[in-house]
């Protein structure tokens, strides 16, 4: 039973929104393509970061929590992370913008940015030794950059406070995957490479991480749902 954890984890975090997507007030199944689309190509990205940073040794997986079939030096499951994670995160997304219209906080964008950047500026400067903290702060930025002053994109505080409140499900999700309730984690990281700052026993650059993630997809998938069924709100 233990080699089933991690995909275990998978399954439960996307089976209800899964499920709820043919309902017929919601109609999800609709954007499915879009949405497969715009996870597939963010995951490239991501993968390619997962890869690398395994390789370094920044991060390792405890393949007893696993099937076994090992690919790139990563898990099957870790794989279809890229995948389930933000199929709960799209969807949760979809729903509270179809039935609550949060455009009015695009006149919060320039402070969310503003405040977001000069964050990770600052722990960039302070740990430009540590990868992952290096590495996921840069990113950041340079996401909140290109999106606010190239993109023009109008949604950045209300997908910020969307992902403010899936929290809520990332804390359980990723508190399992880094050892809460389990003898080991599935996840372990090298101490010598993150701020080794945790929420519970959440390293907390992987929220920053799980954010940059949720906005890349989350724009892509706007892109591609434009050209399909019933365009939501850009």
């Amino acid at each position: 039973m233990m080699q089933y954890t991690y995909s275990l984890i998978l399954f439960f975090t996307v089976v209800i929104c899964f499920v709820a997507s043919f309902d017929k007030r919601l109609r999800f199944d609709r954007e499915f393509f879009p949405f497969l689309k715009a996870a597939a190509l963010v995951a490239i990205f991501f993968i390619a970061w997962d890869v690398w940073f395994t390789s370094e040794g920044v991060w390792w997986f405890d393949t007893r929590y696993t099937l076994g079939l090992v690919i790139a030096g990563l898990p099957i499951e870790e794989w279809l992370f890229f995948i389930f994670i933000p199929f709960s995160c799209i969807f949760t997304y979809f729903c509270i913008d179809k039935f609550f219209k949060l455009q009015s906080l695009s006149a919060f964008n320039n402070i969310v940015v503003f405040v977001s950047i000069i964050i990770c500026a600052v722990v960039a400067l302070r740990y430009t030794d540590r990868i992952y903290t290096l590495v996921t702060a840069v990113v950041t930025i340079l996401t909140l950059l290109i999106f606010h002053f190239v993109l023009r994109v109008q949604w950045i505080t209300q997908a910020s406070l969307v992902f403010t409140l899936l929290m809520l499900g990332f804390l359980p999700v990723n508190g399992i995957l880094t050892g809460t309730g389990l003898e080991s984690p599935i996840v372990n990281y090298n101490p010598m490479e993150f701020m080794g700052i945790r929420i519970l026993t959440i390293p907390v650059e992987d929220a920053v991480y799980g954010y940059t993630q949720f906005l890349l997809v989350l724009y892509f998938f706007k892109k591609f749902q434009n050209k399909g069924f019933a365009p939501i709100a850009k």
